[in-house]
């Protein structure tokens, strides 16, 4: 305020001082001598405004403007100053300046080269993500600069990438980026810890390889392609004949129930024949009398006798006996 107050002072005695102006006219004394008459009259004039203009410039070097999502670090003849100017206008002595610091989400991208574990070339393309935090402005600005990326993360993007990637075969690095760039994300958050700043993420956008090693992991793919497809193949044919094998022994195992199911229904029919076979013949050998046995017999005579051969040679008719009951005799007479 001192300054300003300085500017103010010298503007109004600038301006009382320039309109100050002097008058000379011709006089005569009582002798008739003549001589010249000054006279200092004062009245305002355009060219007093003009003493203004340092006091408009110096109120005009007091207004600064800090944009969205930067902070404004004060800087008096080089000595960083300990409060820092938030977005939108803000006021300073004239010879004091300010840095702005940007504290949005930036984004740089980078090209390197780094090699594996198997002493592999690799040229990485891709991009590290990273913001400010607004309290450590001023000590990044005091530390650092303003051109903080090119002097701190940049040489530490090379060196952690180089770290990271002799972790790794040539193959490894193909198969896991994403593990990769967390890894590398990692290492930078712990190196710019002290300096403010955060690393969001860390993108792998290309690896690329040496023509003869992207020649022959190509080959290697279609060669393991090539084993894959015979081995689907030969798995494919292994089902199949599973599948039959399978198919042959249950048609078997239908077969031989079948044929069991059926030898025990045979078996059964026997046994129920044979069973009503007996059943028949107890009830007949109940059912059988003397003399219904003797009148059957008398019955199926046919009346013939037969011959019996005697020592004579001749063959002599025998009678059979035959019991008639005496009621039968009766009977007939």
């Amino acid at each position: 305020m001192a300054w300003i107050t300085l500017a103010l002072i010298g503007a109004i005695v600038v301006f009382i001082v320039t309109g100050f102006s002097v008058t000379r006219t011709e006089a005569h004394d009582r002798n008739g001598n003549a001589y010249t008459k000054t006279a200092r009259t004062w009245k305002p004039r355009q060219m007093q405004f003009l003493a203004l203009l340092p006091l408009l410039l110096t109120l005009v070097s007091c207004v600064t403007s800090v944009p969205a999502g930067h902070t404004g670090v004060l800087v008096t003849f080089g000595k960083v100053e300990g409060n820092i100017q938030t977005e939108g206008v803000n006021f300073k002595l004239p010879y004091q300046q300010v840095e702005i610091i940007d504290n949005r989400v930036q984004i740089q991208t980078f090209q390197l080269e780094a090699f594996s574990s198997d002493i592999q070339q690799t040229d990485v393309a891709g991009s590290v993500n990273f913001t400010v935090d607004r309290t450590q402005s001023q000590n990044l600005y005091r530390n650092v600069g303003v051109n903080y990326y090119q002097t701190v993360i940049y040489p530490r993007v090379l060196e952690d990438f180089k770290k990271v990637f002799t972790g790794y075969t040539a193959e490894g690095l193909i198969e896991n980026r994403s593990a990769l760039g967390i890894a590398i994300e990692e290492l930078l958050n712990t190196d710019m810890a002290n300096y403010g700043i955060d690393i969001i993420g860390v993108n792998i956008e290309n690896i690329d390889f040496t023509d003869a090693f992207t020649a022959a992991v190509e080959a290697k793919q279609v060669a393991q392609q090539r084993k894959l497809t015979t081995q689907t193949e030969q798995e494919s044919q292994n089902i199949v004949a599973q599948k039959e094998a399978e198919r042959q022994i249950i048609q078997a195992n239908a077969d031989a129930e079948r044929r069991k199911i059926n030898a025990d229904a045979d078996a059964y029919s026997v046994e129920v024949s044979a069973k009503a076979e007996a059943e028949a013949n107890r009830v007949v050998a109940e059912s059988l009398t003397p003399e219904l046995l003797e009148y059957t017999r008398i019955q199926s005579w046919n009346g013939t006798v037969p011959s019996v051969q005697l020592g004579g040679g001749a063959a002599t008719p025998v009678y059979p006996i035959i019991n008639i009951p005496p009621d039968a005799i009766a009977q007939t007479e």
